[in-house]
């Protein structure tokens, strides 16, 4: 009889910052999309261990918008709650007014406008519901004038969606000065106020601590056995690094888990895949909870959860035929389309070289002023990568014309990526193989950042027409990209590129590898466009 798997982590590929809640038997769960669009991808479980997206909170209708030129921007750390008929989620959107909250009485369906909280001013607020029907907002802060950070609680009246009375400072962190005290949430369970926070900032030095109080507006005591869950001990060769950022939920039985960021290690260091969505058992003793019981860290498998109905839900396919008016929930834009670019036609994704070109210099981060570059659109459709090995390809037909490219995409934002595309060169067509890195001089956010961004086209041949297919083949950081006119007769343009040069830690942002398809006038306007048969990306059996 097979035995049912919980298995790590639940949510593969960029999916970072989850957020829980439970109504009844079915399970919510959120997550940032930072400069993707549409926004704020939202997912429904029955078992805690299979999960199906079924919709984005935030879109063009309901006045979604990010910047597809800066890098980690965007909306990052939602929390989604239940109370009283309605889903609440809070969230910020760097770039435009700041903190927000938008609401659904079906999580499937349509979400409604953002009401903008701008009293709130600092990221990773969460909403808390109290037992006598009060509402609080809980967010970091400064906590001194030495720049020493906290977390604060404040009175919030759902019903004008406006702060009320003064912020009060509840705790620091459980280590002293530390790194980004940050995403806290509270819960009230049993006598205590319980409150979880991450600090040590979301890479390899991530922690999830916990505090405690009887009154939800008195000081809270932190937990001694702090850090409750981190991995940051365990050195880089356990295969999870990263977590922390966690929420937790109950189940109908009583029984209690966490969900958490963690990115999973590719040779070294590196974590192309970017932060992915885990989930992890926790127990109570002395009032305390324990997090990963008789271990102490995130295991890759767990058994399924007692007592919930085992629930698995379609999987993805492995090729799109573009057979549907609409994408699926799967593709993502690379900031908000204002433009018009796309369309399907005839079983053909069709993408317009619009005068952007996908690679470009940086913008820098300012949080709370909209930047609505709205004649400014990336021409880019992709997918995240949610597997260390896989083979991804496309089936392309386009004639370009003088300086249009189109093709295949890796892409760690516009500053980091390998392009397979094909384009016009003294009147001959030719595909060639470009790598794009950046060098910056900090974070976008940081005051007077700069970055330079080069291109080194690593090979070029000269193909001629129309349609080609484009593909890679990936081992771990080993990148092989091919080419052919159709599936039985593909050749090598470069072996053995190095995916290293796509991950986080050297990009410098915070999202994953996306993987698509683009075109672009580079430059020039154009109603050319390039047409798409199918995509396929194809994780096992490689």
């Amino acid at each position: 009889m097979k035995m049912n798997k919980i298995k790590n982590p639940i949510l593969p590929g960029f999916y970072p910052d989850p957020s829980i809640c439970r109504v009844g038997e079915d399970y919510y769960m959120v997550c940032s999309s930072f400069e993707l669009y549409p926004g704020i991808p939202v997912f429904h479980s029955k078992d805690l261990a299979n999960w199906e997206q079924i919709s984005y909170a935030m879109n063009k209708e309901n006045g979604f918008h990010v910047n597809a030129n800066v890098i980690s921007g965007g909306v990052m750390a939602p929390t989604i709650r239940y109370h009283e008929g309605l889903f609440y989620i809070i969230n910020a959107n760097f770039g435009d007014k700041g903190n927000f909250i938008v609401t659904a009485e079906d999580p499937a369906g349509k979400w409604s406008d953002p009401c903008w909280i701008p009293e709130i001013t600092d990221l990773d607020a969460s909403l808390f519901f109290d037992d006598d029907g009060k509402v609080y907002i809980v967010s970091p802060g400064k906590a001194n004038e030495d720049n020493g950070r906290g977390i604060f609680i404040t009175g919030f009246d759902i019903r004008t969606m406006k702060p009320v009375g003064e912020k009060t400072h509840i705790w620091n962190s459980a280590m002293r000065n530390a790194a980004s005290p940050e995403s806290p949430h509270i819960y009230h369970i049993g006598e205590y106020y319980y409150l979880m926070i991450a600090e040590g900032g979301t890479e390899h030095y991530h922690a999830v601590t916990v505090a405690r109080s009887r009154r939800l507006t008195d000081w809270y005591e932190g937990n001694p056995a702090n850090p409750v869950l981190t991995h940051r001990h365990l050195g880089f060769s356990y295969p999870v690094d990263n977590i922390g950022h966690a929420d937790f939920v109950d189940t109908p039985d009583g029984e209690w888990y966490a969900v958490m960021l963690g990115s999973r290690i590719i040779e070294g260091q590196h974590k192309n895949l970017g932060r992915e969505t885990y989930i992890c058992p926790v127990i109570w003793e002395r009032d305390w909870p324990v997090f990963c019981p008789g271990t102490g860290k995130v295991e890759m498998e767990y058994p399924a959860v007692p007592g919930l109905q085992w629930t698995e839900f379609p999987k993805q396919p492995e090729k799109d035929d573009f057979e549907k008016a609409e994408l699926g929930l799967c593709w993502s834009f690379w900031g908000t389309p204002y433009q018009e670019f796309w369309n399907i036609q005839d079983s053909k994704l069709r993408l317009k070289c619009l005068s952007r070109p996908i690679t470009r210099q940086l913008d820098p981060i300012i949080v709370g002023k909209p930047d609505m570059k709205k004649d400014d659109c990336v021409s880019f459709i992709g997918r995240r990568q949610t597997a260390i090995d896989f083979e991804a390809s496309c089936k392309m037909k386009f004639a370009p014309q003088e300086k249009e490219t189109a093709g295949f995409v890796i892409m760690q934002a516009s500053n980091h990526q390998y392009r397979l595309e094909r384009k016009q060169e003294d009147g001959q067509q030719i595909l060639q193989l470009v790598l794009v890195t950046t060098e910056m001089s900090s974070a976008p956010h940081i005051p007077g950042f700069k970055s330079m961004t080069r291109e080194t086209v690593l090979a070029s041949i000269q193909h001629e027409g129309e349609e080609i297919i484009l593909g890679v083949k990936v081992k771990g950081q080993d990148y092989s990209f091919f080419y052919g006119s159709d599936e039985g007769e593909l050749s090598s343009i470069f072996d053995h590129a190095d995916g290293k040069l796509i991950n986080p830690e050297i990009v410098g942002g915070m999202v994953g590898t996306m993987i698509g398809m683009f075109a672009s006038g580079n430059g020039k306007e154009s109603d050319n466009r390039a047409e798409f048969e199918w995509f396929r990306y194809v994780t096992e059996a490689l």
